[in-house]
């Protein structure tokens, strides 16, 4: 039996046909169960390979060694050393600093989870970091989902993830999003705490808002802020407006579109909102007239009187164009909250006590109406029912002698005609007789006899 903080090399440690070299050194850790070294050594062969965790490791042939497991005197697992070279542990959870971002109320949020400071948090490195895919999970902190306002989107395991969204005027304060990071090589993970502060708009909501829908993009390609700037400088030219933004970005899909077909080309389609506080233009004007919405109905192309200056970049469908214009909600004054702190020399005056109320009456009224309502309503039913019964007596007087006497002689004939029905000795039918034998010509005598004639079995055995 091993003594206790050796290494035990695994049976299934063996290798292929082609001999290697392995060793690994471990080091307990310290703890209340005290300190040791173990060692371990296997010699096959004249190269060493080594996995990247630090254990050994070696494939050949289509066979993979299990790594050497070092317990120490309570049987509990340490990390592995390479001979030479630094501590390296299994892939573990790694936490980044918190990154604080701030946006306005009524103004499009988005938030790019870059790939690269990511990678640059992982243990593992590859030659090509493009090649490892990498999945994002973001969440409310303390919640499974995230906010109402905020989605997520992220197309492939090898392109960035995005956070976007608009906030209104009833999400404002910070939120705290959760952001893990996952290696789909190594299994590492990565944390960061995303902390989004919202603030009112200074100015206010914008005035006059109108809803793109662009057909040939999908909802990835218009967060990054090139893409972007690109729409923004397109659509001044149909809206003849320099103070355009963008409102809020949201995918066809969340607005109750098809997927499109998994063909070259197809898209998902792109809902942008832009803003101005300047007046919409005749072009935009005309394009959502009614007279434009009858031209859609019939498969037509709606009336403009201007360039597109969305082509070919943008690919706009006019047809599911809308323009809206908000006018200011008049604001009224709310508490003014304080420091929370009492001033010097104020004393915390609690509110007056409230005078004891008597409940007695109205214990009286609940208890005692219901009580009388259930006993009025026994005394009825026992009225109806005991009082305002005829009764034979009363029945009897109440009906003439010819119609008494007429109906005591029916019941007294009805009992002499059954009487007489029972006491009867007389033939028996011949419906009521069984058939004479076909073969034999024997007929049962009708007479009743010892035998009852209706249980003689028609064919003589």
């Amino acid at each position: 039996m091993p003594a206790p903080g050796l290494c035990r090399a695994s049976p299934a440690a063996a290798t292929g046909t082609t001999g290697t070299t392995t060793a690994a050194t471990s080091t307990a850790g310290t703890g209340p169960a005290g300190t040791g070294t173990s060692t371990a050594a296997a010699r096959r062969g004249p190269s060493p390979v080594t996995a990247p965790w630090g254990g050994a490791r070696a494939r050949r042939g289509g066979r993979r060694r299990r790594p050497q497991t070092c317990t120490g005197p309570r049987g509990a697992a340490e990390p592995a050393v390479v001979p030479g070279g630094p501590q390296a542990t299994l892939p573990d959870h790694h936490v980044l600093s918190d990154h604080r971002v701030s946006c306005e109320t009524g103004a499009v949020f988005v938030h790019e989870l870059e790939r690269e400071l990511f990678l640059s948090a992982f243990l593992t490195r590859s030659e090509d970091d493009g090649a490892i895919p990498i999945t994002f999970h973001a969440h409310l902190r303390d919640h499974p989902d995230l906010l109402r306002w905020l989605r997520y989107i992220q197309r492939d395991p090898h392109q960035p993830g995005y956070l976007y969204g608009c906030p209104t005027a009833t999400e404002i304060g910070t939120h705290t999003i959760e952001v893990l990071a996952y290696n789909r090589l190594t299994y590492e993970t990565v944390a960061q705490r995303l902390l989004i502060t919202v603030i009112p708009a200074p100015r206010g909501e914008l005035p006059f808002q109108g809803e793109f829908l662009v057909g040939n993009r999908n909802v990835e390609e218009l967060l990054p802020a090139a893409a972007r700037d690109i729409f923004l400088q397109a659509a001044a030219g149909v809206w003849e407006q320099d103070d355009l933004q963008v409102i809020n970005i949201t995918s066809a899909l969340d607005r109750g579109g098809r997927v499109p077909l998994p063909i070259k080309g197809h898209k998902e389609g792109v809902y942008v909102s832009v803003g101005s506080r300047g007046p919409f233009s005749g072009c935009l004007t005309s394009a959502a007239s009614a007279q434009s919405r009858f031209l859609c109905s019939l498969g037509q192309q709606p009336l403009a009187s201007c360039y597109d200056t969305f082509a070919p970049h943008f690919s706009i469908r006019w047809c599911n164009l809308t323009l809206l214009q908000v006018w200011p909600s008049p604001t009224t004054s709310g508490p003014v909250w304080g420091s929370g702190v009492l001033e010097e020399g104020g004393g915390f005056q609690p509110p007056t006590e409230v005078p004891p109320q008597d409940l007695l009456p109205g214990f009286l009224v609940t208890l005692l109406v219901p009580l009388a309502v259930a006993a009025l309503l026994c005394l009825l039913l026992g009225h109806i029912m005991c009082c305002r019964r005829e009764g034979v007596q009363k029945r009897d007087l109440e009906t003439s002698d010819i119609q008494l006497f007429h109906h005591t002689t029916i019941h007294g004939d009805t009992q002499e005609l059954r009487h007489m029905a029972g006491s009867r000795d007389v033939p028996r039918p011949l419906s009521t007789l069984p058939m004479f034998n076909v073969r034999t010509g024997q007929r049962i005598n009708p007479l009743p006899g010892a035998a009852d004639g209706a249980r003689v079995p028609l064919l003589q055995q």
